[in-house]
């Protein structure tokens, strides 16, 4: 049976993650993984939103319509994540601005 698109988001998203847990187990600082990711989803989003194209860029508006859709798709992470924190008994502190779970 054929995975539907939301099976293969999630089985993309734990590739992805497992990767970024090899580079860090092989002694890449997790600030350098992260950023890695981060470029590399760059460089595939402009590849995605130019068409296809390797040599292709975005102009101001594309820039300003990807940034858009990494934010939004962070605020849903972040959502996901203080719920499952909140539904655990975890508090943020008043002086944090961080809550790890």
């Amino acid at each position: 049976m054929a995975m539907t698109p939301d099976q293969q988001y999630d089985k993309a998203v734990n590739e992805f993650i497992s990767l970024a847990n090899q580079l860090k187990d092989k002694e890449y600082p997790m600030e350098v993984v992260s950023a890695a990711l981060m470029s590399a989803s760059g460089v595939y989003a402009t590849y995605v939103a130019s068409g296809g194209l390797n040599n292709g860029f975005l102009l101001e508006p594309g820039v300003a319509k990807v940034a858009e859709a990494y934010r939004n798709q962070l605020q849903e992470i972040q959502d996901v994540k203080k719920k499952a924190a909140e539904d655990a008994g975890l508090r943020p502190k008043d002086s944090d601005t961080q809550q790890s779970a």
